[in-house]
């Protein structure tokens, strides 16, 4: 120490030295593969254990909820998470869910929120079809490449596709039958008339698309017939199509004849 003036000056103090801290994360889980879902099926454990024992609904009476699957899952949250481990974990979201909901938990509902899907499907509506000023209601089906659209409209039983009558438009008998199966499996070939615009594809891919737009007019005309109908099979979409050739194919999976020389 150095005096100058009769005034002893302290030596300025050296900085503080701090040990070393080790940054420690907020989850356990942050060391393991999957730290997210771990954490999400952590807490769901919890909560299944904490109120595991309040009143539940039956399943059909729970409210529709559309879950994420594994794969959307995945691509949510970024992790490879098992098949096995999803399903006990959704397992336990889904009891979770048929609590009942005037006691359901805020924390409860938090906990199994990343598990539903962004857009419930139970909660679309069909937009309704209607009848225009003249009469006519209007369908649209599909098969393999082929595209129909029919207009219906109460009348004698006329069919007309592309400006030409059934028979000049198909020439097999089962095709017309199958272009109009829905009218006939309803008994209603003498109630309505049919006039329709098919392109791409063959005869047989006309004709089952014809049958379900066929199908999808008539039932704007009739609600009642709507399960009638799906029940025939002419509400419902085949997506079957064509299998593409494949290289070195001879056709899809037809491979070149073996020659040994």
């Amino acid at each position: 120490m150095a005096r100058q003036d009769n005034i002893w000056e302290e030596p300025e103090q050296s900085e503080v030295q701090l040990a070393y801290a080790r940054p420690m994360p907020v989850s356990p889980s942050y060391f393991s593969r999957f730290a997210q879902f771990n954490d999400s099926f952590v807490l769901v454990q919890d909560l299944s254990r904490k109120y595991g024992r309040l009143p539940t609904v039956p399943p059909g009476q729970a409210q529709r909820v559309a879950w994420k699957t594994k794969e959307q899952y995945r691509l949510a949250v970024g992790e490879a998470v098992k098949a096995r481990d999803y399903a006990a974990c959704i397992a336990l979201v889904k009891r979770l869910h048929q609590i009942h909901p005037d006691l359901m938990p805020q924390e409860v509902q938090e906990g199994i929120r990343p598990f539903k899907r962004d857009i419930n499907i139970y909660l679309n509506t069909p937009k309704p079809i209607p009848i225009d000023k003249f009469g006519r209601s209007h369908g649209v089906g599909r098969r393999k490449s082929s595209v129909a659209r029919a207009w219906l409209v109460e009348g004698t039983g006329e069919v007309l596709i592309n400006g030409k009558t059934l028979n000049d438009a198909f020439g097999r008998v089962h095709d017309r039958e199958s272009a109009l199966w829905g009218l006939k499996s309803m008994d209603r070939m003498d109630k309505y008339n049919v006039w329709a615009l098919v392109e791409g594809g063959g005869t047989t891919g006309q004709a089952e698309a014809l049958a379900m737009a066929i199908a999808k007019a008539l039932v704007v005309h009739e609600p009642a017939l709507k399960t009638p109908l799906r029940k025939a099979g002419c509400l419902t979409r085949d997506p079957r199509t064509v299998e593409r050739k494949k290289a070195g194919h001879v056709k899809a999976r037809k491979m070149p004849t073996w020659v040994k020389r």
